[in-house]
């Protein structure tokens, strides 16, 4: 009997990832080759009406991560690009639809899968106008967004912008359980087969249930209700997604989808399961090129996350990498919240761990709502207070931040911002550079 021939599998991802690692990893143990499509090692040309992709591959994994890309544009662009060449699982026009949650909502609500009420509407005032429908909280959103950031619980009398920084935002209806801690379910689908499941509960001091955000997991595999099941692969084939992590949550009413995530991660769920997806996806790239898998052996393979270093990770380029953006000792920048932008003047300090905004510049942009409680030790005292830390996104020299900064009343002090190491950390800090070269020089108390 002859042996099929193996495949070349390309997981496309600029980025480093345990999940991009895993579904290599997993190619190689089921005995194909891989090629991991990055910035160091791929180009495509067209030659005389010949098109060429470098590294040649069989088939692409789809795992650029585009909700925390400032243009997500342009790596969806490139996507689209290698799609028309080569075979590519999770298709970039999927892909689209998912990373916008109101292309989502809209593509769910026109197959008849239940979402919770939404309305995005382009001008201020419009939003404003129809915040009553949703009660006394409600949630605001931007349209385009990834590990809980830039996500907020609104009250009646909160205003809320039509975007937040450069991205379009929205209010949902709330959707949960009376008297009962706060949970969502995020279900991991692979070509229309739900390959595991975990609840995710909020933390004491939120109300997201992001593993980032320090959500706790626990195994739904087993105990999801059918009605969620079909919910979850309903959701991934509106969509049209080969792979997808869906999330879903309950109420007295029923089941709704809150996001169909085409780059779901598998820490949690393998963290709460002991499932990894990665060589379900390997095996289904693997047929979809024409290659033949052992289904024991991805199954086997699929009670270990394997994220060590796969022997597809290209070598690094010698010359050197490019030197990071300078920000000076002052810069101008602007902060934005759920009820508008600002300019204002910002303090450097590498110093401070995190970024800090006054007490009234954050209820002026709408910062928040307040996500805890953080003790701060302030550079001249021994104590440590307690500020308040709420959501805000800082923009610096064009490009865009979501951090968790600390509020405190700075109408004491020269500068209504400190920029912390949350956003300096990208940055070559030039102490001798200011955007308020007149002001006196005279460092201030923090």
């Amino acid at each position: 009997m002859a042996v099929a021939e193996p495949v070349t599998v390309g997981v496309l991802s600029l980025h480093t990832s345990k999940e991009t690692k895993a579904i290599l990893n997993a190619v190689d143990e089921l005995g194909h080759d891989t090629e991991w499509l990055r910035h160091e090692n791929t180009s495509i040309s067209v030659t005389d009406g010949r098109v060429d992709l470098e590294p040649a591959v069989d088939v692409i994994a789809n795992r650029m991560l585009l909700s925390n890309t400032e243009q997500p544009a342009e790596e969806l662009g490139l996507a689209n690009t290698f799609a028309q060449v080569v075979p590519m699982l999770n298709d970039p026009a999927t892909v689209l639809t998912a990373m916008h949650k109101l292309s989502t909502a809209t593509a769910l609500a026109t197959a008849a899968v239940q979402v919770p009420n939404v309305v995005l509407a382009l001008s201020s005032d419009q939003l404003n106008a129809v915040r009553d429908r949703y009660g006394d909280e409600a949630v605001y959103k931007t349209a385009i967004g990834t590990h809980g950031g830039g996500t907020w619980k609104v009250g009646p009398g909160d205003p809320v912008n039509a975007k937040v920084g450069n991205r379009y935002a929205f209010l949902q209806e709330l959707i949960d359980r009376d008297d009962q801690r706060h949970r969502d379910v995020r279900i991991y689908v692979v070509d229309g087969t739900i390959i595991a499941a975990m609840y995710r509960y909020a933390p004491d001091n939120d109300w997201r249930t992001n593993v980032a955000l320090g959500g706790t997991v626990e195994d739904a595999t087993d105990d999801l209700p059918e009605p969620a099941r079909r919910l979850a692969t309903r959701a991934a084939d509106a969509i049209g997604l080969d792979y997808a992590g869906v999330d879903l949550v309950e109420s007295d009413d029923g089941w709704y989808v809150l996001e169909v995530n085409p780059t779901a991660g598998f820490k949690g769920l393998y963290e709460a399961t002991r499932i990894s997806p990665a060589p379900y996806i390997a095996k289904l790239a693997i047929e979809h090129a024409g290659g033949t898998v052992d289904q024991d052996r991805v199954d086997e393979l699929a009670t270990e996350l394997d994220d060590s270093q796969p022997g597809a990770q290209p070598i690094r380029q010698t010359q050197p990498e490019t030197e990071p953006a300078v920000i000076g000792y002052t810069e101008e920048v602007i902060l934005s919240g759920t009820s508008g932008s600002t300019g204002v003047l910002a303090k450097s300090d590498t110093g401070a761990t995190r970024t800090s905004i006054d007490t009234g510049l954050a209820a002026e942009i709408g910062a928040g709502p307040i996500k805890s409680i953080t003790r701060v030790k302030s550079g001249s005292s021994k104590s440590a207070r307690s500020r308040p830390v709420v959501d805000v996104v800082v923009g610096v020299g064009g490009n865009q931040h979501t951090v968790t900064a600390s509020v405190e009343d700075r109408d004491h002090m020269d500068y209504p911002v400190l920029l912390g190491r949350d956003i300096l950390s990208h940055y070559r800090v030039d102490v001798g550079r200011r955007a308020d070269r007149d002001a006196d020089d005279l460092p201030e108390e923090e």
